[in-house]
């Protein structure tokens, strides 16, 4: 059989596969912030990945998802004498945020193993998206594993599980992102070392802030403090109300008034950090790294603002969610703006996609 060289330009089926499962997961991210702001996330207490998928379809298997639920203590101590009707309101939340996570599973598989049967695959692509597919196994495992940390002695999921499971749904998401650009061919874009460094750090530090993001939302922390510019009565707070746990460190992670500290003062070099590359992008006329530069600096400078009017008015859940949604617009364009002007491989040794009407 005469070999298939891959096109310069590869079949647009796989890049609008990819895109679509990157819509999917970012909507999957909402759903599990609506899921952890009405308190819903704890309401399945088993882990059942085949047969879950069914809610319950009688008053009896309401019955019993309910008493299932009664034996947790975050219905013990928050939600005791709760009646069947509110229960199934938090249970649709989280069914709904399970069930969509399985939808994403079998939209990336099936045609996946579609475009490796065709031979709509090749190279480091392949390699690529098979590590993608491991992360997304992994990440429904996390997510067990994050419920389960609220199933017996705490009345909530614990905030490092809560952080890892949106960071690992982030990076591959990022992945996915990163992948649709390589898979088009494009100029490499003339650019000092700089520039590429701070694109590449205001990465690491957006992903930094969701992070923090995540600890502010699994310690309810947005809920207090509700002032700005001052947090506890000044820009800076006491270092013995910063720093008061021990060790040291378990601050950055359990106190309330430090996660939200760490939360501002990452915004705050996020922010100043964009500008920068911005104003520097624009004086090195890197073309379309410069527009795309300003254009994330505005969705950081609107995500800053989404940020305060939430936390001033105590977390809503329409401005939290809105304030969600920005960082993942925030989180893309930094992939697309350190992949822009990363160095490129010639077009014989990019990862590519043949059409997948010719069978490799």
């Amino acid at each position: 059989m005469t070999p298939i060289s891959a096109p310069s330009e590869p079949h647009r089926a796989v890049r609008w596969w990819l895109i679509s499962v990157a819509a999917l997961i970012a909507l999957m991210v909402l759903v599990g912030g609506a899921t952890r702001l009405t308190e819903s996330g704890l309401s399945i207490v088993e882990w059942k990945p085949v047969t879950g998928s069914i809610p319950p379809l009688s008053e009896a298997q309401w019955t019993e998802a309910f008493e299932a639920y009664k034996k947790i203590p975050q219905y013990r101590e928050l939600n005791a004498g709760m009646s069947l009707s509110e229960f199934k309101e938090i249970f649709w939340w989280e069914w709904s945020h399970r069930l969509l996570g399985r939808f994403i599973g079998i939209a990336y598989l099936l045609p996946f193993l579609f475009f490796l049967w065709r031979g709509g695959l090749s190279g480091e692509l392949k390699r690529r998206l098979w590590l993608l597919f491991a992360l997304g196994g992994l990440q429904g495992a996390v997510g067990w594993w994050m419920v389960a940390s609220g199933l017996t002695e705490r009345v909530e999921v614990s905030q490092y599980r809560l952080a890892t499971h949106l960071m690992l749904a982030l990076l591959i998401f990022a992945g996915i992102v990163w992948t649709v650009r390589r898979l088009k061919e494009r100029p490499q874009i003339a650019a000092p070392t700089r520039l590429r460094f701070t694109s590449a750090l205001l990465l690491v530090v957006t992903f930094v802030q969701i992070y923090f993001g995540a600890l502010v939302a699994g310690l309810r922390a947005g809920r207090a403090y509700n002032t700005w510019p001052q947090i506890d009565g000044a820009f800076i707070p006491s270092a013995d109300r910063l720093w008061f746990e021990t060790p040291w460190w378990r601050n950055m992670f359990d106190n309330v008034l430090t996660v939200q500290f760490e939360h501002r003062m990452t915004a705050y070099a996020l922010f100043v950090l964009a500008a920068l590359h911005a104003i520097d992008a624009a004086r090195s006329r890197a073309g379309a790294a410069a527009s795309g530069a300003l254009l994330l600096l505005a969705a950081v400078g609107l995500q800053a603002v989404l940020g305060i009017l939430t936390l001033l008015n105590q977390v809503p859940i329409d401005l939290a969610l809105s304030h969600q949604a920005v960082a993942i617009v925030v989180l893309t364009l930094a992939v697309i703006q350190v992949e822009r002007l990363a160095s490129r491989q010639s077009t014989a040794t990019q990862p590519s996609a043949v059409p997948v009407s010719q069978a490799g």
